[in-house]
């Protein structure tokens, strides 16, 4: 028999049994909100990782095919070099376009650290010029050493550096959130299994009774068992809805650009978060199942 079979045939339940588990009490208002809570902090844990994966691909195309030269000479001699560098550009393979950033564009770059007045006529600022690869790519070295011996004021800028750092921190993020997701697993079925150890153990002379008119204690465990995966599913379900609803409230992406206003569910993604209610669930079935089981053996 299957794992989903035999879930589905517990499920299924019985009326004579189900009578020995406790409808109220600290377990089940412990299990429902132990479910309810990790269901809701999975549903974050859930947007972080695809948030980040998301992040880290748009990092990575809008990084990958662009470049920079930066070019630093006296006030005379910068037009000129600048159109060297852009004619160095239209003979490399692999450049798709290359254009020099006007005054506007610099001011608009360093207005973040500098303010909106910065007088770039009267600073030593390097000329940019942005520089678009196709999707073959060229030769970095090459374009390099040719740079610096026609234009020695001209510096490569491929964002290597500045893309490998960016790429691998949202890639950790992504993995921070499914091992979260584990974790959150994990505690589930923590509190579970000592929700069911509390219910059997208050309910020891019930099942003494039980035991000496023939209950096996397959027929025993499989009435907790049912209790405790049902309220871990209903549980789970609620706090799923409302970690879906706080995602949803949070401010999107384009009232503010940044990390924390990309964390949400993009399209399709909606639907992952209905994963959460079954896993608990199926966490509940096995952890009660094997706490069940264990606390009946050591009864005498």
């Amino acid at each position: 028999m299957s794992a989903l079979s035999r879930i589905l045939d517990v499920l299924q339940g019985d009326a004579q049994a189900d009578r020995v588990v406790p409808r109220r009490g600290h377990s089940v208002q412990l299990t429902l909100f132990t479910s309810a809570a990790m269901a809701f902090l999975a549903v974050f844990a859930m947007a972080l990782s695809l948030a980040s994966g998301r992040l880290a691909d748009r990092w990575s195309d809008a990084l990958a095919r662009s470049s920079t030269i930066r070019i630093s000479a006296p006030p005379i001699e910068m037009d000129a070099q600048v159109w060297a560098v852009l004619g160095i550009l239209e003979q490399t393979p692999g450049v798709d376009s290359a254009r020099a950033l006007t005054e506007d564009e610099q001011r608009a770059l360093l207005e973040p650290w500098f303010g909106p007045d910065l007088p770039l006529e009267d600073l030593p600022v390097p000329r940019l010029v942005e520089v678009i690869e196709t999707p073959q790519g060229y030769d970095a070295e090459g374009l390099r050493q040719r740079l610096a011996a026609e234009v020695p004021g001209a510096v490569l800028d491929d964002h290597t550096r500045w893309r490998r750092p960016l790429v691998q921190a949202a890639s950790r993020l992504r993995t921070l959130g499914w091992v979260s997701m584990l974790l959150i697993l994990g505690s589930t079925a923590a509190m579970v299994t000592l929700a069911a150890q509390s219910a059997l153990a208050a309910n020891r002379q019930v099942i003494r009774v039980l035991r000496l008119v023939g209950a096996r204690d397959v027929y025993i465990a499989r009435a907790f068992v049912r209790r405790f995966t049902l309220r871990a599913l209903s549980g789970a379900a609620a706090g799923t809805v409302l970690g879906m609803i706080a995602i949803a409230l949070l401010p999107g992406s384009g009232q503010q650009a940044g990390f924390l206003t990309g964390l949400s569910f993009s399209g399709g993604e909606w639907l992952w978060p209905i994963l959460v209610p079954l896993l608990s669930a199926i966490t509940a079935f096995w952890a009660t199942r094997a706490a069940a089981f264990r606390t009946l053996r050591s009864m005498p």
